[in-house]
């Protein structure tokens, strides 16, 4: 055998150490070991269900990723990840994609293709600034009487200490998205729409720029937990009211302009 093939082997033999049976479910575990690529014979594994990989220092989601189309949970959350491959969105079982604490820089238009996706962690990846409004929109083969959701399950967003700038404005049509936490980002404004988002439970809006100062009153009895709803639901419910008001100010100001200059 040539060298080559022995270091695969050895390789092969290393990684299947790292294969366990959690849960009833395959689960491959890497933690705190030295792992910046992940080699191309880990293939043999296809039937892994799960991806637990953290404190790597890997850098890359292989390619072949999209080989694994028994992966229910991948989470590598806490490397050093830049990119999501397009690939990706060819796991249509993959329930929770877990990458916070790395370095992505922007989110695949192609991840809308994991339609079983319940759980989306992206918190503190400190380069990304903008989310597509292709990922959340509705499916592009549309007719005249049907449109699919795209990422229809998706019930869990974590999208905290980023750079995000703003929220795609169709956010609003994840229906079954109840908890959404957006704190410590750049966003200026709130998708107005968002009040009719009926199911969202939990959303957190904490240490953004926002464009309009708006309070909450103080209840009569004080709330269990202290971040209560100051940057949540009620919050941003009050903040979509005050900016429709001011616009409508705005609004009849500039009309009232008009109208005296036209006399």
């Amino acid at each position: 055998l040539s060298v080559g093939a022995w270091e695969d082997r050895a390789i092969l033999a290393r990684l299947k150490e790292k294969l366990q049976t959690e849960e009833g479910r395959l689960v491959l575990r890497i933690e705190q070991e030295d792992w910046k690529s992940l080699p191309g014979c880990l293939i043999q594994f296809t039937q892994v269900q799960e991806w637990q990989i953290h404190r790597t220092g890997l850098q890359k989601i292989p390619q072949f990723i999209s080989s694994f189309q028994n992966l229910i949970v991948l989470d590598l959350s806490r490397n050093g990840v830049s990119a999501i491959p397009k690939p990706i969105g060819q796991l249509t079982r993959l329930k929770e994609l877990l990458l916070s604490y790395n370095r992505i820089e922007s989110v695949p238009e192609d991840l809308s293709g994991c339609e079983s996706l319940e759980r989306l962690e992206l918190a503190m990846n400190r380069d990304l600034s903008e989310l597509p409004d292709q990922v959340l929109t509705t499916d592009q083969l549309q007719t005249r009487y049907r449109s699919e959701t795209r990422m229809e399950r998706l019930h869990t967003l974590w999208l905290q200490r980023n750079e995000l700038q703003r929220l795609p404005e169709n956010i609003v049509r994840m229906q079954n998205l109840t908890t959404l936490v957006l704190s410590s980002n750049r966003l200026s404004d709130i998708p107005p729409l968002m009040e009719d988002m009926s199911k969202l439970r939990f959303v957190n809006f904490r240490d953004n720029p926002l464009s309009l100062e708006v309070t909450l009153r103080e209840g009569e009895e004080e709330e269990e937990e202290e971040d209560r709803e100051l940057f949540g639901r009620e919050f941003m419910q009050l903040y979509i009211q005050e900016a429709r008001k001011r616009a409508h100010a705005f609004l009849n100001i500039h009309r009232a302009n008009s109208l005296h200059h036209s006399l």
